[in-house]
């Protein structure tokens, strides 16, 4: 698979103010993320291709949009901030970037089959540039946060039609958590944590002196993401002989179906047999976590999601919780515990605690700007003394220019968030001249509330969830033996012998 980026139009024109068809904070906001994904495929090896609007002085689409990026001016350069990406540029005089070019000739020519899309804007020449681009048979991938428009309707409906009619894919780029090496604790290698049965059972095995080798197959009831793989592998490691065993699984964040095998064991069975309840517990419940954030993350659409679920659970799962959590999508956690597994730092905000001592949301606010390194982003929670609109205008002024972000947390008793508070916060912000203060929204939030903010065009910026991530169900794997000493046998309602599954990867075990 060759993949290529296509920039479309993230030009000067569309993305500087004072332009006829400047398209706003919300699409300067896709800057960061853009670099982002630039980055990352010019590492790996990606073609780079600038899509930019180059048109003649009587264009006909003058006609239906005010004379804009004109060829040879200022407006039709590409916007400095992604100047200094290395890529071909394909000048373009209608919406799709392949109508009269030679954009196909050469990706063809670089063997590209696959294309990641961005840019501006998300239903005008994004959608037609994606449409045509799937007519001519490229796979197409398009991260929601790397796309934008003039209006938010039109936008959301253009990414529902780019992924439900055209066929791209519309999802948002999961960075996984760091490998890591995991520590097991010595109460599962003993055998402490396990159901006592499976000890009786090896007990039983060794004073009758049968060990066979058998196959061991894990599959799950439900689709889900799988977590906690790598950590099962590790127990894995550490007591199964490698001379005698094999071990093959899916990756760690891999989604996966209903009753597909996520992993399969062949080896002695004294040496793993007391850890099934072990790895089965642990799969169960870092999928179950995994699959929940990972809902969020497409109800999304793009937006990041915060994992917010830590005092939803017992504090000895908390990073746990949270690194599943990461697995399964979210941008970022709350607690130390969890970013220090997962190698990365704890987001959060202020709590109405600080603002109700300190009296005021801004001296709360000024106050966390004073003692805190200057890597914390400054974002005020705005609900507490007053009207939202007003205490986020009113930290803004306080902070001035160095307030990243209002979080909206109100409560049921107030009649929680709500799509048109969140356009009201926006539109007073932007109206102060504060439009590069971002909103998130935090307070029960779920799957279907995440939709609701986003059917209504409201223009949230970041999701942060607690229990619906955090109360999450654990997933139910069962493990299943299928063969012993080569010989297929499964016990009534299974198929005898090793289960076909051409995802599953060899684990070495040395």
């Amino acid at each position: 698979m060759t993949r290529a980026v296509i920039i479309v139009d993230m030009l000067r024109g569309f993305l500087e103010e004072g332009h006829p068809l400047y398209c706003g904070d919300r699409a300067r906001r896709i800057l960061p993320e853009v670099s982002r994904v630039l980055r990352e495929e010019q590492e790996s090896g990606s073609l780079i291709v600038f899509a930019c609007d180059s048109h003649a002085e009587n264009d006909p689409e003058f006609s239906q949009f005010p004379a804009h990026c004109i060829k040879g001016t200022i407006e039709a350069e590409v916007i400095p901030e992604l100047a200094s990406f290395v890529g071909k540029v394909t000048e373009k005089c209608h919406f799709s970037a392949f109508q009269d070019t030679t954009l196909d000739v050469t990706l063809r020519a670089a063997g590209v089959d696959t294309l990641v899309v961005c840019g501006v804007c998300t239903d005008i020449c994004v959608m037609h540039t994606v449409a045509d681009a799937k007519r001519l048979g490229y796979d197409v991938e398009i991260p929601p946060s790397c796309v934008a428009s003039f209006d938010d309707r039109k936008h959301w409906f253009a990414l529902d039609h780019m992924q439900n009619v055209l066929g791209a894919r519309v999802e948002a780029r999961v960075a996984l958590p760091a490998t890591r090496e995991w520590t097991i604790p010595d109460d599962w290698l003993s055998g402490d944590t396990a159901d006592v049965y499976f000890l009786r059972t090896v007990e039983i095995l060794k004073k009758e002196g049968i060990n066979p080798i058998v196959t061991m197959e894990v599959f799950a009831r439900h689709n889900g993401i799988l977590c906690g793989v790598d950590q099962v592998k590790e127990l894995l490691r550490q007591v199964l002989p490698a001379e005698e065993s094999e071990l093959w699984s899916l990756d760690e964040g891999q989604a996966f179906h209903r009753k597909e095998v996520v992993l399969r064991i062949s080896a002695p069975y004294q040496s793993f047999g007391v850890f099934e309840t072990c790895y089965l517990g642990i799969l169960a419940h870092c999928s179950g976590w995994a699959t929940a954030a990972r809902e969020c993350i497409e109800a999304a659409r793009g937006l990041p999601v915060l994992s917010f679920g830590a005092r939803h659970v017992h504090p000895s799962v908390v990073a746990t919780m949270e690194y599943s959590a990461l697995v399964g999508g979210c941008y970022g956690c709350a607690s130390t515990a969890g970013a220090r597994l997962v190698g990365t730092t704890p987001v959060g905000t202020i709590p109405h605690a600080l603002i109700i001592i300190m009296g005021s949301t801004a001296d709360a606010t000024l106050a966390f700007d004073r003692e805190m390194p200057p890597g914390v982003p400054r974002i005020a929670l705005v609900d507490t003394f007053e009207d939202e609109v007003r205490e986020s205008v009113a930290v803004a002024k306080a902070m001035e220019r160095r307030l990243n972000a209002v979080r909206l947390d109100t409560p049921s008793e107030r009649g929680r968030v709500t799509a048109e508070l969140v356009k009201e916060v926006r539109a007073w912000l932007d109206l102060e001249g504060y439009g590069e203060v971002k909103i998130a929204v935090s307070g029960g939030l779920d799957p279907e509330r995440i939709r609701y903010f986003l059917n209504e065009a409201a223009p949230v910026d970041t999701f942060a969830v607690g229990s619906y991530i955090a109360d999450a169900r654990p997933l139910d794997f069962t493990a299943d033996l299928h063969e012993v000493d080569g010989r297929p046998i499964a016990k009534r309602g299974r198929m005898p012998g090793v289960t076909p599954n051409p995802r599953l990867k060899r684990v070495p075990l040395d």
